[in-house]
Parts: C-alpha cells; sequence; structure tokens
C-alpha cells in the first residue's frame, strides 16, 4: 500500500525543532510520506527567533502547485504562514482540492519569537474557514477572540492545554456531534520546542491515513508525548523532540 501524501505547508526551522523538519520528521515516523511548501526562512535555535524572511506568496503557491499537481495530496497540515499575502494564496489554493487540512495557528514560537502580524492573524479567518481542524494552544485562542469565535469560524476545533496549570494536560477536541477530552501527564521538561508543529502534522498524518477526527488526535497526543520523553537534550533553551526515537 502507497503511504499517504502530506503536504505541509509552514516556515523553516535551521536548528531542526519545529516548523517544516519537525512536520517532516513527524510524517516520516507516523509512515506518512511527506511534501513541504516553505513559507518563510527563519534564523532560529532553541534560544530564540533571530530573523524572518518570508518567500513570495507567488513562490509559496508554486510550490503547492507543484506538488499536488503531480504527486497528489492526501491531507495538509498549515503552520507559520509568514504574511497575510500568503495566508491568502495559500487559501486560494486549498480551496480547490478536497483533501483535508489541519490548521495551527501559529503567532509566537516555543522561544517567544514572533511569527505572525496582526495583518496576518486577521487573515487567518479566511484559513480556519477552511480548515477541517483548527488547533490553537490557550493564548492563540484567546489572541483570535476566545473559544466562542473560533467555534464559529471553523469546522472542527482542538484547544491544547499544555499553556494551562497543575500536573495534568487536558486537550479538548469539540466536532459536530460531540466534544472529546484528551489528558496525559504533564512533564517537566524545557525541551518543547515544536510541540504544535508535532502534533498538528500527526493529526494531519492521521487524517490521510484515513482516521477518524478523534483517533488520529489520540494518536498524535501519544507521539508528543513519547517524543518529550526521548528529547535528546539538545541546546540552551527550549530544545528540540525526540521523533526519531518514538515507536508506537
Amino acid at each position: 500500500m502507497k503511504p499517504a501524501r502530506i503536504l505541509t505547508i509552514a516556515g523553516s526551522d535551521c536548528s531542526g525543532g519545529a516548523g517544516l523538519q519537525a512536520d517532516l520528521k513527524t510524517i516520516i515516523m507516523l509512515g506518512g510520506y511527506g511534501m513541504s511548501a516553505i513559507t518563510a526562512i527563519t534564523a532560529q535555535n532553541t534560544t530564540g527567533v533571530f530573523a524572518v524572511e518570508p518567500l513570495s506568496p507567488e513562490m509559496v503557491a508554486a510550490q503547492i502547485d507543484a506538488c499536488i499537481d503531480d504527486i497528489g495530496v492526501d491531507a495538509v497540515k498549515i503552520g507559520m504562514l509568514g504574511s497575510a499575502a500568503i495566508t491568502h494564496i495559500v487559501a486560494d489554493r486549498l480551496e480547490k482540492i478536497a483533501a483535508p487540512v489541519v490548521f495551527d495557528p501559529v503567532m509566537i514560537a516555543t522561544s517567544g519569537g514572533v511569527l505572525a502580524d496582526a495583518e496576518t492573524v486577521a487573515a487567518f479567518d479566511r484559513m480556519m474557514a477552511l480548515a477541517a481542524l483548527t488547533t490553537p494552544n490557550l493564548p492563540e485562542l484567546a489572541a483570535l477572540g476566545g473559544e466562542a469565535k473560533v467555534r464559529a469560524k471553523t469546522r472542527a476545533l482542538l484547544i491544547k492545554g499544555g499553556h494551562g496549570e497543575g500536573p495534568v494536560i487536558e486537550d479538548r477536541l469539540i466536532i459536530d456531534g460531540g466534544e472529546f477530552s484528551f489528558t496525559s501527564q504533564r512533564i517537566d521538561t524545557n525541551h518543547t520546542h515544536g510541540t504544535g508543529c508535532t502534533l498538528a502534522s500527526a493529526i494531519a498524518t492521521g487524517l490521510g491515513q484515513g482516521m477518524a477526527m478523534d483517533d488520529a488526535v489520540r494518536r498524535a497526543g501519544e507521539f508528543v508525548h513519547a517524543a518529550l520523553l526521548a528529547a535528546p537534550g539538545f541546546g540552551a533553551g527550549h530544545g528540540p523532540l525526540g521523533h526519531q526515537a518514538v515507536r508506537l
């Protein structure tokens, strides 16, 4: 059987911990075939984001077209978009395909670097409307206007609870017909760089493989938890996960 074809549309993290590098590692480890459309090049590591250079919207669109027109696509993961113009041209492309889209509304890197300006965040409304699932963390949910507003814009919502308090993390999946709660023990670690990217790309891989939404979210959470436990301990700040060590 051929692997599911997963396209990540995201920024590049030169240090390998987040962005499309984390996405591709995740897709491969979960048995998918990974492709990428780079939206922006960043100079970053575990301690911060030092430079961001978005690509032209036309170049982003050309990458998407090249992948879809030849290889095809079974699911799409969207991470850092880089600008409002890129957001709109990506939406133009994705509105024409039937594959499920998982939208991670990236605004701020784990290290604190800002990755989306106000104009780009405003354009996220269009992306949420076409996404099969939107996956904000608690600060992102607040920046997008709160749970009720986001629920009205997207078909399904996964509220990630990692920024909450307490020893147990709860992620809430809200879909038509119900709500699912996924809990895990909080891991005391600084090596959390790329957790959101990893989770979203793992969900997209599951959807591309034909999994139900709740099952895809459950497996993705298990993958992130295992990758956190397997973190190699690199860097002086928020280090990367151990994608390469995970066997589910």
